[in-house]
């Protein structure tokens, strides 16, 4: 990570907007019955053979990341992501409150899904969180080996969703694979070690 750092009001803001970003991703892909990769992926294909709902699905998924991120990065990095997971969890279970949509083409959620779960991810990236799951990975090889973190979550993103080629539809399938890799570019043509850099934070803010 940079050895700048925004502020603490920095950081919950763009948090808790990247948060809301990637639920109203996730609520895109639901509305056509798309999948993504990682824990987000494997939450969405469950939730439709049981009664839990995404959220929780989604949370559990990444509890275990959440303490490899405590023991391998750092506890406080650990707690923004359980902070950024928390919230995409509550925030999804509850967008369908606020609005629905009778119909849209999986094409569409495709793009505006994979956009918005992208630059929402990519916002808490930035401000030294993550999701939990395998962004805590990424993440990490990022920072360790400097690994691009989009490419490697596009490599795990896709194996993730080649394994669902039994369990849903080829077109649905299909979709949510273009879907997975406008998520990931986003990530991969945004998010590399070195270029991007916070301003110092102000002590007095």
């Amino acid at each position: 990570m940079s050895q700048y750092q925004h502020s603490f009001k920095e950081d919950i803001i763009a948090i808790a907007s990247g948060a809301f970003l990637v639920a109203q991703g996730v609520f895109f892909l639901q509305q056509a019955g798309l999948l993504t990769g990682g824990t987000t992926g494997l939450a969405l294909l469950v939730s439709q053979f049981t009664d839990l709902s995404f959220g929780t699905l989604y949370f559990l998924c990444n509890c275990p990341f959440y303490v490899m991120a405590w023991f391998r990065m750092s506890p406080r990095f650990a707690l923004r992501s359980l902070l950024a997971g928390g919230a995409v969890s509550v925030m999804a279970d509850h967008i369908a409150y606020f609005f629905q949509i009778t119909w849209l083409a999986p094409a569409y959620c495709a793009v505006i899904g994979g956009l918005l779960m992208g630059v929402g991810m990519l916002m808490i990236f930035r401000h030294n969180a993550s999701l939990g799951g395998f962004n805590v990975l990424v993440l990490y090889c990022q920072d360790k080996f400097g690994i691009s973190a989009g490419k490697l979550q596009m490599g795990i993103d896709c194996t993730i969703l080649a394994l669902s080629f039994f369990l849903i539809d080829l077109n649905l399938l299909m979709w949510s694979v273009a879907g997975a890799i406008v998520l990931n570019l986003v990530l991969a043509m945004n998010h590399k070690p070195g270029r991007y850099q916070a301003h110092p934070a102000n002590p007095g803010t």
